[in-house]
């Protein structure tokens, strides 16, 4: 392969990427509609470290698993954000806030 192949391959897993990226906050933001009928922090300490421990068992490399769970703190950092975001803008909307919370 030459290397403007390569960079055509990357380009194309890149578009792929920010279509998976769009898709799974689109799901972030359906769990954080759900949380935020049954009063549930965004937060879930315990569903993130199984998600970090799930993608280094699965991970084939060459990143290394430091590498996996950085960039997956990172996807989740995002879609947590967008959440909080998300959730906040719905709350000014309706004048809905949770009492003793300022959120």
């Amino acid at each position: 392969m030459t290397i403007d192949e390569i960079r055509a391959e990357i380009d194309r897993l890149d578009n792929e990427l920010l279509r998976i990226f769009n898709q799974r906050a689109d799901f972030a933001l359906k769990i954080g509609e759900i949380k935020k009928g049954l009063e549930i922090p965004v937060y879930d300490p315990a569903r993130e470290k199984n998600i970090f421990q799930r993608m280094k068992a699965e991970n084939p490399g060459p990143l290394d698993n430091d590498a996996i769970v950085r960039l997956f703190e990172r996807v989740i950092d995002e879609s947590r954000r967008l959440e909080r975001i998300m959730t906040s803008w719905e709350e000014q909307k309706t004048g809905d806030q949770r009492p003793g919370t300022g959120e």
